[in-house]
C-alpha cells in the first residue's frame, strides 16, 4: 500500500461523469476526498455540457475527456446510465487512457463494469451493488462480497453509500488513519440507519425479492445485454 509520508502534496482526482449516473455514487465519495490534503478534483465527461443524474438534477462536469488532467485517483462511479456507457468508445477509451497512469483506480457500485470494459478487473477481485455481483465474472473479475475490495490499486466498493466509505478507506491509505477519521468527524459520518438491513444478508426476504423484481431483475438484463454487444 502507499505509503502517507511518501503521498504527493497535490494529488488530483478525477471523477468520470456520464449520463444516469447515481449522483450519490459521486458526490458522497467527492465530499470526503475533497478534504483530503492537497486534494485537486475535476468532474469529466464526453463534454462540458451539464449531465443528467438519476435524481432530477444535473451536474456540470469541469472537463470534457481532452482537458482533464491526469488522474493520481480515477474513480468511476454507476448508476442506470452505466449500461449504456459501456458501449461508448470515448467514454470506455478515457478510462483506459487514465488508469494507465492513474496510482489508485477505483469504482463505485455498477461504475465496476465500466472499469472492467476498459480491461481493468480480469484476473482481479472486485465487488459492486449486490443485484449485478453475478456479473462481474463477465468482465474478468472474482466477485467478492465486501463493502470495500482492494486488490492493489485497485480498489471497488459496493453500491452508492459505500463510496464513502470507499473514500475514507483511500484517505487513511494516503494520509493516515489520523487524517481519515478527522474527515470523517468532519462530515459527522456516524450512520445510525433507522433500520437493520441495506444488504440482502441482513434484509427481510421479502423486500429483497420484491426490490430485485420492481427494478433490479430487468436492469441486470440491460447490463448483461449491453456486453453482448461491441466497441
Amino acid at each position: 500500500m502507499t505509503d502517507a509520508s511518501v503521498t504527493p502534496a497535490s494529488t488530483t482526482v478525477v471523477f468520470l461523469l456520464f449520463p444516469g449516473i447515481t449522483q450519490l455514487d459521486f458526490t458522497a465519495p467527492a465530499q470526503a476526498l475533497c478534504r483530503m490534503p492537497g486534494a485537486r478534483l475535476f468532474g469529466a465527461a464526453a463534454s462540458r455540457d451539464a449531465i443528467a443524474t438519476d435524481s432530477g438534477f444535473s451536474i456540470v462536469p469541469t472537463d470534457d475527456f481532452s482537458s482533464c488532467p491526469q488522474a493520481d485517483i480515477l474513480c468511476v462511479p454507476g448508476g442506470h446510465g452505466v449500461a449504456e456507457a459501456l458501449n461508448d468508445r470515448a467514454t470506455i477509451d478515457f478510462i483506459a487512457r487514465q488508469a494507465a497512469s492513474a496510482r489508485w483506480v477505483t469504482s463505485v457500485c455498477t461504475g465496476a463494469f465500466l472499469l472492467g470494459r476498459a480491461g481493468l478487473l480480469t484476473g482481479k477481485r472486485a465487488t459492486t451493488h449486490w443485484a449485478y455481483a453475478h456479473l462481474l465474472p463477465l468482465v474478468g473479475a472474482e466477485p467478492v462480497s465486501a463493502r470495500i475490495v482492494e486488490d492493489g490499486n485497485l480498489v471497488t466498493s459496493g453500491g452508492v453509500t459505500s463510496g464513502l466509505d470507499f473514500a475514507l478507506t483511500l484517505i487513511g491509505r494516503l494520509h493516515g488513519d489520523a487524517v481519515a477519521q478527522a474527515i470523517q468527524l468532519a462530515i459527522e459520518y456516524d450512520p445510525a440507519p433507522p433500520y437493520v438491513g441495506g444488504h440482502p444478508d441482513r434484509t427481510p426476504p421479502a423486500i429483497t425479492a420484491g426490490l430485485k423484481a420492481r427494478v433490479y431483475d430487468a436492469a441486470a438484463a440491460r447490463m448483461e445485454q449491453a456486453f453482448g454487444r461491441k466497441l
